[in-house]
């Protein structure tokens, strides 16, 4: 359901892709490197600015690496995107790059991505999960500096009394529950 066509599609640089389109909820924008997805961003009732911003902690894939070569995550990501916010998709199939994230941060994404949908999750309950019992606030932190929300999906960890925050607002947060408790 793309407004306009196909969306765009820019090199960034030689390492990543960004592609924009329009989505049920609004304006997307997915950056992704050969290894996956690097930052998605909110949707937006206005077409994002031209391509050219950078990920922060992106970085290159280190010698003997597997890379998939000549597959654009971003596009792909916005597909999985688009269906999944017009309740068509419960799992996303798209790898994430999880380059310049901590060990503990890339435990901590690695685990919330195992939350099914339809489900919650504490930021405890998740700390417990990812081996780091009584670290939740620092879960907390992970989630709040989530780069790939939705793929990675922080919206299903919650509070133990209660929501708690999300980067894309709590009206946002609550939006995506709904979706996933309709199935």
């Amino acid at each position: 359901m793309r407004k306009a066509g196909k969306p765009s599609t820019h090199g960034v640089d030689d390492s990543w892709m960004e592609t924009s389109g329009w989505t049920a909820w609004g304006w997307m924008r997915v950056w992704a490197s050969e290894r996956g997805v690097v930052r998605v961003e909110w949707p937006e009732e206005k077409p994002p600015l031209p391509a050219g911003k950078r990920c922060r902690q992106y970085s290159p894939p280190q010698a003997g690496e597997s890379v998939e070569r000549g597959v654009n995550w971003a596009e792909v990501a916005l597909h999985e995107i688009e269906e999944y916010l017009e309740g068509r998709r419960r799992v996303f199939t798209v790898p994430v790059d999880d380059a310049g994230l901590s060990s503990f941060a890339r435990g901590v994404s690695r685990g919330c991505r195992r939350v099914d949908y339809g489900q919650t999750i504490s930021y405890g309950e998740l700390a417990a999960r990812v081996g780091q019992p009584g670290a939740a606030r620092a879960v907390g932190q992970v989630m709040a500096h989530n780069r790939v929300p939705l793929i990675v999906p922080c919206h299903r960890v919650v509070a133990a009394g209660g929501l708690g925050g999300f980067g894309g607002g709590l009206e946002m947060k609550r939006r995506l529950l709904e979706l996933e408790a309709q199935a």
